[in-house]
């Protein structure tokens, strides 16, 4: 179960994602949990760069990162935010490293949730 600690721990900033929640601790934890059980972004983005499809790359990581960054999740914003610009530039040199970077912050957040 995902809670504020293992959030903190895992590097979001959490007061950033509460203030947006309107300071609502479970109304945040409702929605990073809605975050998790919707794949279906990273299912997109992942078909995407094992095509090189730029522009579908482009936007699933484009909205990946306004998910992760209206709830402050650092860690996988970050790079999946890198991707996106790498992308919109329309190349895919290092494309795939930050692609990878992001699946290793996405599972270990999956993990917060088991």
């Amino acid at each position: 179960m995902i809670t504020l600690e293992k959030l903190q721990e895992f590097g979001a900033d959490v007061q950033s994602g509460l203030t947006r929640c309107m300071g609502r601790e479970d109304f945040y934890l409702r929605m990073v949990n809605k975050a998790l059980e919707d794949t279906s972004g990273t299912e997109k983005l992942r078909a995407a760069m094992e095509a090189g499809d730029i522009k579908a790359g482009f936007e699933a990581a484009h909205a990946l990162k306004g998910v992760y960054g209206n709830l402050s999740l650092t860690p996988v914003f970050e790079p999946v935010s890198e991707l996106t610009e790498i992308l919109r530039a329309g190349g895919f040199e290092g494309a795939p490293e930050k692609y990878e970077i992001y699946k290793e912050k996405y599972q270990e957040l999956l993990k917060l949730a088991e």
